[in-house]
């Protein structure tokens, strides 16, 4: 029902045409050349309008789709027609082109909310390509490099020049820190690098944070930490100092007054010895805490080698052995791949794993069943790492951010030396010591390399 208007139409469209047909047969064979030019013609245009008849909705669907590829959603079809199937054509393309156009106008809100909070981010926003045509900063990243309008990264030359190097090599998924300097005030940036794919376009989107502050706060925490360990452990050193000395003192003045040698008694003189042999022995353990203090501020410059990590770790294996036999725990070690290789100083590095081998073996001392395993690998990110797991007691939360700090320890033999020092190697390898704990479960220890 729907089409029998059309179908009508078509048959009487057919039926005139085939009509003028013998019409223009008849009047060629009856010579009558006015009659047969005439017919000619009408049929020709009868074919004409009968083809068109038949493509007027090809034409409208033809229409649409080029108005949708345009974005002209201003195009309407009349849904007064005498045809009704054409009428309802006619009303689901104007509702087809309504829906889109809905759509859009919801992709255009969303994309203008998107770029507003682009905008009012705190953190600095850039996407370039190949080429290194800018195609979108942000008022922070403008706002950070004291630079705008951004258009292409050849204009951070007249920012900084090692700057404009450092987004010219910028590889995906890439981390930098930079310090940016001006006539102002010196800032410190972390700059990280995410690929990105638009339009068959290849992007990178970098992602700028002004640090400096976070890091004073950082830095202002350490100190702290660090001045309570160094005044912990200085006052357990200087005041049996300071009381033996007093008491020394006591026994050769009065008063005010020397005592004279005649009145000095046999024990005073014992006991004067035994007192300066115990400052004596303070005064040494004070010596080899600056001895360790030195020891963390001059760790000598990595010298870098390709190391196997399954030599490496088999190594630590052998060292560990001994320590094995002293207590029934169980000290694994893997490496996946087995080919799986590291440029580092092999002997800062060995040193390093050494100290976390034995802490753990040290914490599994102390239950049955106690577990170590020392594992070398790969992450999704591609980022090499050595891990240290065991199941001892753990670290409670209590000390945890305290572990890195120079000197603090837990331990009643401990220096606090080691896992500060293991840090200050894994920075300059450029890379990072990680730990969480959960006790009498797992205590996890991870070595990141760049």
């Amino acid at each position: 029902m729907a089409s029998r208007n059309f179908y009508i139409q078509l048959i009487i469209r057919v039926l005139l045409l085939t009509l003028t047909a013998i019409l223009v047969a008849f009047s060629l064979v009856e010579q009558w050349y006015f009659t047969f030019g005439f017919c000619v013609i009408l049929l020709t245009l009868q074919v004409f309008s009968l083809i068109s008849f038949i493509n007027s909705t090809n034409r409208k669907i033809a229409y649409f789709f080029d108005a949708i590829r345009n974005e002209d959603f201003t195009l309407r079809f009349p849904e007064r027609v005498t045809i009704k199937s054409f009428k309802e054509l006619n009303q689901s393309l104007n509702r087809v082109n309504g829906l889109i156009q809905e759509v859009h106008l919801q992709l255009q809100i969303r994309e203008q909310y998107y770029q507003e909070i682009l905008k009012q981010a705190s953190i600095g926003i850039m996407t370039y390509n190949e080429k290194g045509h800018i195609m979108f900063a942000n008022p922070t990243l403008e706002k950070l490099l004291d630079y705008t309008p951004l258009n292409h990264i050849k204009q951070l030359l007249q920012v900084d020049e090692n700057l404009y190097h450092i987004f010219k090599s910028f590889q995906p998924f890439e981390r930098k820190l930079f310090q940016l300097s001006n006539e102002r005030e010196q800032t410190q940036l972390a700059l990280k690098s995410t690929p990105l794919t638009l339009d068959g376009q290849s992007l990178l989107l970098v992602v700028v944070q002004d640090i400096h502050k976070e890091l004073d706060e950082k830095e202002t925490e350490s100190w702290v930490r660090l001045i309570r360990v160094l005044t912990h452990e200085i006052m357990n050193t200087i005041t049996p100092i300071a009381s033996i000395s007093d008491s020394i003192i006591k026994y050769y003045r009065n008063n005010g007054k020397i005592t004279p040698l005649e009145e000095l008694e046999e024990s005073q003189i014992k006991n004067t010895l035994k007192g300066l042999e115990v400052i004596k022995e303070q005064g040494g353990d004070l010596m080899d805490f600056v001895q360790s203090y030195r020891s963390l501020l001059h760790v000598p410059e990595p010298n870098k080698t390709l190391v196997k990590g399954k030599d490496l770790l088999e190594k630590i294996d052998v060292l560990m052995s001994a320590r094995l036999q002293e207590g029934g725990s169980d000290f694994k070690v893997f490496c996946d791949p087995e080919d799986l290789e590291f440029f580092i100083d092999e002997k800062q590095i060995a040193q390093v794993l050494i100290n976390l081998a034995k802490n753990a073996l040290q914490s599994v001392g102390e239950i049955d069943n106690g577990r170590v395993i020392m594992a070398a690998g790969i992450d999704h990110n591609g980022t090499k790492y050595i891990d240290v797991l065991d199941n001892g007691p753990g670290i409670s939360p209590e000390v945890m951010d305290e572990i890195f700090v120079p000197f603090f320890t837990t331990k009643s033999e401990g220096t606090g030396i080691g896992l500060s020092l293991s840090k200050r190697v894994m920075q300059l390898h450029g890379g990072g010591i990680q730990v969480r704990s959960v006790p009498y479960k797992e205590t996890h220890f991870r070595l990141t390399f760049a």
